[in-house]
């Protein structure tokens, strides 16, 4: 078979804001914690945390310029800009129009927004892909960012001990080879789960007030508004392990091939207790299976490309290698893809 137009990654680089809470700051605060039980729980011993006013636009202009500095593209080689996130810093303009002028991008330049979570740097990848093979673009630069934790009210255990702030920045270009680099995905949505993972307030369905503002007692002994963060672990996890088995079956089917293909996988890190519910359902590898959120936490859209690029730096992970993608969450919904690594 001879070479063919791909899309391929070319690069990946990431950023943490500077703020950190560990599980000792956790259980100074919820006195029926302690630290290693927090661990025990999640797999987490620290998430960074934004400062206040630092937003997702922050952390994803300093991933995109980590990114130019190690050379491999300048700004004006970049057409194209989806920048993915569920807090962005307005309503309107698009946050990537922001990030386009902040980042020195050309005018010439296409750039979107994608509200998507847990699931949303698989979604940009296949949208990436799309541009680039179907020739609207040559260079896109997928950037993830979230600040979650300035949705969290600080008495929610259920949430505070599992989402951490971050970013990443991907750079997806056109590439010649012959076979698929980036691809192919399974995509999948269940708008009926929508409610058990969720901001009730704050966007124009529902708008914010005094009323709203007030936090009150809920399961558990959690404390949070209408206007918090709002998520139903069980619902989720259970969400997961029926949906996740299935959208690995079908990729390894629309791949023609088996586990045994596969060099590594690397799934949304949730948190250590549900990635190892998967890996023992799916029968993988523990040496073949990334976790790797002990010191950031759920970064929501950035976990993926965040494991990516320690894994790649780690050794874990070498080019040529051929890596399963998998995010699962806030929607319902799912995206797995495969990716042989090109960067």
């Amino acid at each position: 078979m001879g070479e063919r137009l791909t899309a391929a990654i070319a690069a990946i680089a990431t950023h943490l804001p500077v703020g950190e809470l560990t599980n000792e700051d956790l259980a100074r605060e919820l006195s029926d914690w302690t630290p290693e039980k927090i661990f025990d729980k999640t797999g987490i011993r620290s998430r960074r945390v934004s400062a206040e006013g630092e937003c997702a636009s922050d952390l994803g202009v300093a991933a995109a310029q980590r990114l130019f500095e190690s050379g491999v593209c300048a700004p004006s080689a970049v057409d194209f800009l989806i920048f993915c996130t569920q807090t962005p810093d307005y309503f309107l303009p698009a946050t990537a129009c922001t990030m386009q002028t902040r980042l020195g991008l050309r005018t010439s330049c296409g750039a979107v927004d994608i509200n998507q979570g847990c699931s949303g740097f698989v979604y940009g990848l296949a949208l990436a892909k799309s541009l680039v093979e179907a020739g609207t673009a040559s260079c896109v630069l997928l950037v993830t960012a979230d600040t979650y934790t300035k949705f969290l009210h600080p008495r929610d255990r259920s949430v505070r001990a599992i989402f951490g702030d971050g970013a990443a920045a991907t750079l997806v270009v056109r590439s010649h080879a012959n076979e698929e680099l980036i691809g192919p995905f399974v995509l999948g949505t269940d708008g009926r789960g929508a409610c058990q993972l969720i901001v009730p307030v704050g966007g124009l369905r529902r708008q914010p007030s005094p009323e709203t503002a007030v936090a009150r007692e809920a399961e558990g002994g959690n404390w949070r508004s209408e206007q918090n963060l709002f998520m139903n672990g069980p619902e989720i996890f259970n969400f997961t392990l029926s949906t996740v088995p299935l959208a690995v079956e079908q990729l390894l089917s629309k791949s023609n091939g088996g586990p045994h293909g596969v060099d590594y996988f690397v799934f949304h890190q949730a948190n250590r207790f549900m990635l190892e519910r998967l890996r023992n359902k799916l029968k993988i590898a523990p040496e073949k299976f990334c976790i790797d959120l002990e010191d950031c936490g759920n970064t929501v859209s950035s976990t993926i490309p965040l494991a990516l690029e320690r894994a790649r730096r780690g050794g874990r992970i070498t080019s040529g290698h051929r890596v399963m993608l998998v995010g699962f969450g806030v929607g319902y919904s799912w995206a797995a893809g495969m990716i042989r690594v090109s960067f």
